[in-house]
């Protein structure tokens, strides 16, 4: 079931926003409850033969749980976590990882050696990765609440259980004790309802509609008459596609999640607006940059070992967090990129020392166009369908097919132009106003680099976790006026009526 499907909108959320307010009036553990089962419920509309597979994940973990904290960090506690996270990674990785291993072994021993074809269950790396943060904080003693149906909705709590943010314990279970969500408060159904509006949009009628201009370039087989603006327009049509399809799932999800009290964390904070590439992953999926950092990079020895163990510790994390998105070689190639980005800018940091005064806007313009382009050239890789593909599409962009636009705009412009048609088509003026392609994506990056947020947008009302009021207030800023309302209600209703072909979003192959 996708957030952007009428059988959701109409059916499911109305059914879990009735019976959790309903339920929260007599007692609200049942209302927890409720919403417990309707997230299992969301869960197994997608295949209910993987809804054991996720029951018995979270009973395991939270047996393993409550053994590690009754353990209270002895050497037995201390096995039971190894076990835990062993278990968690063993399962991860055959769902996730056994069809890319037997691939590979094919491709070493050069025969088919199993057909054994392994359905990776949506969702899994979020449950997985949020529950193994459950066992690691439960042995430091940092777990607070061990209530089973809190637990579950922790897990598999619906607003996040498919494509993130990674939940963290103690930010969700004392929001599920509070008697404050369950209340129904107008305040929250109408900031909820805007903030999914705002997602919706972006989702249905910017992410879906640019992804026409990405597909006939990267799901293609033959690139051998790709040129050097094709490649560049599908390459950042695909950055742009990826960031409102990511960034519109982020705002549903925490709109979702406000229309029942809740807040989550926040996910995504304008990443194509960062001036760095370490600036950039603390707004691209921020939950996963926070796990990665606290479970896998500072135990590792993050920056505590030497300038080497520094760089070889970024290398490996983001290794594994390429890995991570897929079981490819693409995703790999993808992360190691990544982690070289951020090895050079901690190098250049570390040469150039503490700076004495903040950067001009020229400085911190190019340095953000620097950045942006880093990221177009590593998202090629995380898009096509292979290494060799993606290395196709690079040198086109690189200029290495040719300068020359594609035969079509020569065909149906030249005639039109003239004997200046040649010398205008090679430069590409003419032929930049005629391709929609380009109308696009230059909407599309001035509102990535110059407009605001939706949690900027409602600032004022605390939109998710760790977002707090700004005392400047702005023109744009949400208000709970008329004006407002018919804004969100056009979006709304502008999406809603592009519904017309229902699309997964991008994040739930991870």
């Amino acid at each position: 079931m996708l957030f952007n499907s009428f059988s959701f909108l109409l059916f499911f959320l109305p059914a879990m926003l009735l019976g959790f307010f309903v339920l929260a009036r007599f007692r609200h553990r049942y209302a927890a409850g409720w919403l417990t089962l309707g997230s299992l419920f969301f869960y197994g509309w997608w295949d209910v033969r993987y809804l054991p597979l996720l029951i018995g994940s979270i009973l395991f973990n939270y047996a393993i749980g409550t053994a590690i904290a009754r353990a209270q960090q002895t050497v037995r506690a201390r096995r039971l976590l190894q076990l835990g996270i062993i278990a968690d990674l063993a399962l991860l990785a055959y769902f996730k990882y056994c069809n890319f291993f037997i691939d590979n072994l094919e491709w070493f021993a050069g025969r088919e050696l199993s057909d054994l074809q392994v359905i990776l269950p949506i969702g899994i790396s979020f449950f997985t990765f949020t529950q193994i943060a459950f066992l690691v904080d439960t042995y430091r003693r940092e777990v607070q609440e061990y209530d089973l149906v809190h637990y579950g909705l922790f897990v598999t709590y619906f607003p996040h259980l498919i494509a993130g943010p990674v939940l963290h314990h103690k930010e969700m279970m004392p929001q599920f004790r509070s008697p404050a969500p369950y209340r129904l408060s107008s305040a929250n159904l109408v900031l909820g309802l805007t903030i999914f509006s705002f997602g919706l949009f972006k989702k249905v009628l910017i992410a879906d509609n640019l992804a026409v201009y990405v597909k006939p370039i990267f799901d293609t087989q033959a690139t051998g008459g790709l040129n050097f603006i094709d490649g560049w327009a599908a390459s950042l049509a695909y950055c742009l596609q990826i960031y409102f399809d990511f960034s519109g799932y982020s705002d549903m999800a925490i709109g979702l999640s406000r229309l029942f009290g809740i807040q989550l964390p926040l996910n995504f904070n304008s990443p194509y607006q960062a001036v760095n590439i370490s600036e950039f992953w603390r707004r691209w999926h921020m939950t996963l940059s926070r796990f990665l950092r606290d479970y896998l990079y500072i135990p590792l020895g993050g920056n505590r070992c030497g300038t080497l163990r520094r760089y070889s510790n970024l290398g490996t994390t983001m290794l594994l967090g390429g890995l991570w998105h897929g079981a490819g070689w693409t995703y790999v190639i993808w992360g190691g990129l990544h982690g070289l980005y951020l090895i050079i800018h901690q190098a250049f940091q570390q040469l150039r020392g503490p700076r004495p005064k903040p950067a001009g806007p020229l400085v911190r313009g190019g340095s953000m166009l620097l950045t942006f382009i880093a990221v177009v050239f590593a998202w090629v890789f995380f898009r096509a369908p292979s290494a060799s593909h993606a290395l196709d599409i690079v040198q086109a962009m690189l200029g290495g097919m040719g300068l020359t636009l594609p035969p079509a705009w020569h065909d149906s412009l030249a005639p039109a132009l003239g004997a200046l048609g040649p010398a205008l088509l090679q430069s590409g003026e003419v032929a930049a106003l005629q391709d929609q392609r380009l109308l696009w994506i230059g909407a599309g990056l001035l509102w990535v680099w110059l407009a605001p947020n939706a949690q900027q947008v409602m600032n004022r009302f605390e939109p998710a976790l760790d977002v707090k009021p700004d005392p400047v207030r702005h023109a744009w800023e949400w208000r709970p006026n008329a004006w407002w309302a018919v804004a969100s209600a056009l979006l709304l209703a502008s999406a809603l009526l592009n519904l017309t072909q229902i699309s997964d979003f991008l994040y739930f192959q991870f």
